[in-house]
């Protein structure tokens, strides 16, 4: 699997907005890998920031 994927995952089963370091914790990947699927993910704007530093999934 893809690292976006877990992280995208990662985000769905959470039922808050989660930093970068709390995805890696709970995806169990490194944070560099995190912070590009991220970004990625962004660009594809399947997630979006609600504040600083803190990541949820579009609904």
């Amino acid at each position: 699997m893809e690292f976006e994927q877990k992280v995208f995952e990662t985000l769905k089963k959470s039922d808050q907005p989660l930093k970068g370091k709390e995805i890696a914790d709970l995806a169990g990947i490194d944070k560099k890998e995190v912070d590009k699927a991220i970004k990625k993910l962004k660009k594809e704007e399947k997630i979006y920031s609600p504040k600083n530093c803190f990541y949820s999934i579009k609904e």
